[in-house]
């Protein structure tokens, strides 16, 4: 990239206006790994701040074959329909092995892929949770910035990315099925507990009877959780995301959701502590750089760890004189 394409204010500037291929390159420039590529998109986040933060942040996850992307397709076409412009985004950790879902996704998102007002994009190639989710903020922003007004952060990693992605998003949605066999698995992993709304999906054609039932199982269930906020009773709904039918529904859940949340100030609160759990994940990433990085700090970290392989070195200890060389 030229200096002048590096440039923060006219990156900026460009993004402001709605230029799509601007907001891409900085996209990509926020996932650089190159120290000056870095710097540049920190000021440019920087930059970008006061116009952000007017967006509504939905968080979505559910297990495999709870019909993720087709949920997308039809809530982005259908919020596009009603004026808004929507970006979406993924936190995937596990994407450097498996190369990721979103791209997939994006042949199953075949309306939204193609409409002028939706942005689709994938989580970095690699890294780990905290790197992906960190960037995923960042890019967030950047959308924010674009004039994207809804932006759906979907995880199609496993495990704690779900919890990476609550701790970003306003509202986060869990996506069930019927007809499994495992519909309160959601309750055993914990995952529903994250939840501000359950969505059942497929409740269509021999499936809805189904569909209902696991619905009321979910009802149940919530009943012995304690609620995220006493302002929020946890809704659980039916919908189908191949008919559209209950996509309104949904939504109306979410912008429900978002009138009571802002009015008892809530919302506001929750997106506080989200900057400061941003900030120590960005802390952490620069240590565990600093670990990767530094050649002495790295070979002391290999001698240590067959030290403590061999039980010749307690980990306590190994820790205090790694963190030495730290300088911590």
């Amino acid at each position: 990239m030229s200096a002048r394409r590096l440039d923060p204010a006219s990156l900026a500037a460009r993004i402001r206006a709605g230029d799509r291929a601007t907001l891409a390159r900085a996209i990509t420039l926020i996932e650089s790994t190159r120290a000056d590529h870095r710097q540049t998109a920190h000021r440019l986040v920087q930059e970008l701040l006061p116009a952000t933060g007017q967006a509504i942040r939905l968080g979505i996850t559910g297990a495999p074959g709870a019909g993720k992307s087709t949920t997308i397709d039809a809530l982005g076409s259908y919020l596009t329909g009603q004026g808004h412009k929507v970006a979406v985004l993924a936190v995937d950790p596990s994407s450097s092995r498996t190369g990721g879902s979103i791209l997939g996704d994006k042949t199953r998102m075949a309306r939204l892929s193609l409409d002028p007002h939706a942005f689709i994009r994938p989580s970095p190639s690699s890294g780990t949770l905290g790197g992906v989710a960190a960037k995923t903020r960042e890019t967030m922003l950047l959308c924010e910035a674009a004039g994207y007004d809804v932006i759906i952060v979907e995880t199609v990693g496993v495990g704690q990315s779900e919890t990476a992605v609550a701790d970003m998003t306003d509202f986060f949605l869990v996506l069930m099925v019927a007809g499994s066999g495992d519909e309160l698995q959601g309750i055993k992993k914990g995952i529903v507990e994250l939840a501000d709304m359950i969505a059942v999906n497929k409740a269509d054609g021999d499936n809805i009877a189904r569909a209902n039932v696991a619905a009321a199982d979910f009802r149940s269930a919530l009943h012995i959780l304690a609620p995220r906020s006493p302002t929020w009773m946890v809704p659980v709904m039916t919908y189908s995301a191949l008919t559209g039918a209950g996509i309104d529904t949904l939504w109306n859940h979410v912008a429900d959701y978002r009138k009571k949340m802002t009015a008892s100030g809530e919302l506001i609160t929750r997106r506080r502590d989200q900057q400061v759990k941003w900030m120590w994940t960005l802390l952490e990433e620069r240590l565990t750089a600093r670990l990767r990085g530094d050649p002495a700090v790295r070979a002391k970290v290999k001698q240590a760890e067959s030290a403590v392989a061999a039980g010749t070195l307690a980990p306590t200890l190994a820790v205090d004189e790694i963190a030495e060389l730290l300088g911590l």
